[in-house]
């Protein structure tokens, strides 16, 4: 594989695992914050579709710049936005479904029953992301799956932790 292929490949994972990761974690992290204060189901749904939809792209167009400030300043020239925009569409849609997993029990659940289904689901799909991307990038897999899973674990306890603190105050 040429080395330029090679760099291609890890821009796109990193993306993807940025994107997925993200996607969970922040959208799980704040959706438990405003459930634990008791915010009404239809509330929590909309903060959390707003969140997914803006950070998705956000997220991409954070992506595309910082791909192309890199490639710039790597090769001292302007290069094609092809391939930076490759990436931010892989971390656009990647941080979109993955924003979705802690986001629908929402839609279809009591928020005490939702809660509980968002922070479970979120947990998997991490402990998922940690064996795919250990996979795809020739790692221990249980080192890189509770890895990731400890780390979105700790943003869905602040989430938490500052839902109940704030809650109290308002």
């Amino acid at each position: 594989m040429s080395s330029n292929r090679r760099k291609d490949g890890m821009s796109y994972i990193r993306n993807f695992t940025f994107g997925v990761e993200d996607g969970l974690v922040s959208t799980v992290g704040l959706l438990s914050g405003i459930a634990i204060a008791e915010v009404g189901r239809e509330t929590i749904f909309l903060t959390g579709a707003v969140l997914v939809f803006v950070e998705a792209f956000s997220m991409a167009v954070g992506s595309l710049l910082a791909e192309q400030s890199a490639e710039e300043y790597e090769f001292q020239k302007e290069i094609s936005m092809k391939k930076s925009l490759l990436g931010g569409v892989v971390m656009f849609f990647s941080y979109l479904l993955s924003g979705a997993i802690p986001l629908l029990p929402y839609l279809f659940l009591p928020t005490s029953t939702a809660l509980l289904c968002s922070i479970g689901l979120s947990l998997v799909a991490l402990l998922t992301l940690g064996v795919i991307d250990a996979r795809i990038s020739h790692i221990p897999v249980i080192k890189n799956s509770f890895r990731i899973l400890l780390l979105g674990g700790i943003a869905i306890a602040i989430g938490i932790s500052i839902g109940r603190i704030t809650s109290t105050y308002f």
